[in-house]
């Protein structure tokens, strides 16, 4: 009988670590290809969490007078948000009629829903301002209670490493491409999230390095299902996409 429990129990465990290795799937920008939506517009982050995804990816930049707005590009209608200021760009709409979202309307959403925040930084100006901007964003998501839905990405070394140091707890990952994942872990940075053409042609062999050191792997921005297969077959961690559905579709 306890041997009987014992191998349960074994059993039990495999499936938890089978489930855990499995590809999960994270909406590039949201899920934006669908009505009423549109890039990283809280309706595109109801929308992944109503397709039960596993997150969703947005962007986050800071304006010149320390607001934190959600958008992926520096410019908005000719303006370039880090030389702005908030009260110039806050009637301003996106694409699907919504106001331009700051970061704290975006995560009091986020949070009454059922999915991972990927809140990518993007770089700015200068460190200073890129150093103001991750103190501001961490300072928001501990005061929300949200340290384990928000997850961080970024293209800047610096702004991993300031939240490598302000938030060491939560997953980050570096987006660039350029180092491997045991140069990162040296700087507390525990994922990558690299470019499919990163992974797939010239280093993917950085998979299993990164696996081997606890580190997490997502690759963007894959939308073709051959990448898609060869990815998951790869067992990366996340795989970030603009066909959220298709991507999901195709898993075990």
């Amino acid at each position: 009988m306890i041997k009987r429990i014992g191998l349960c129990a074994l059993a039990l465990v495999a499936c938890i670590l089978s489930i855990q290795a499995q590809t999960q799937v994270i909406a590039h920008r949201g899920f934006w290809k669908t009505e009423g939506s549109a890039q990283n517009s809280i309706t595109a982050l109801e929308k992944a969490a109503e397709a039960k995804l596993y997150g969703s990816e947005f962007d986050v930049l800071m304006t010149v007078d320390g607001k934190m707005v959600v958008n992926h590009d520096n410019t908005i209608e000719g303006m370039i948000i880090p030389e702005t200021s908030y009260k110039q760009l806050k009637k301003l709409k996106i694409k699907n009629g919504e106001k331009l979202p700051t970061l704290k309307n975006y995560l009091k959403r986020g949070k009454k829903l059922d999915i991972q925040l990927i809140l990518e930084a993007k770089p700015l100006p200068t460190k200073e301002m890129e150093d103001q901007a991750i103190a501001t964003i961490v300072k928001m998501v501990k005061k929300m209670g949200l340290e384990k839905q928000v997850e961080y990405i970024s293209f800047s070394l610096n702004m991993c490493e300031q939240l490598a140091k302000l938030t060491p707890e939560s997953e980050i990952a570096y987006l660039n491409g350029n180092i491997a994942p045991a140069e990162l872990k040296k700087k507390g940075i525990n994922g990558i999230d690299y470019h499919k053409s990163v992974i797939l042609n010239k280093h993917p062999e950085w998979v299993k390095e990164a696996h081997d050191l606890d580190m997490k792997v997502n690759v963007w921005t894959v939308n073709n299902e051959s990448e898609m297969r060869k990815l998951i077959d790869m067992k990366v961690d996340y795989i970030t996409t603009d066909q959220p559905l298709e991507t999901k579709a195709l898993l075990p």
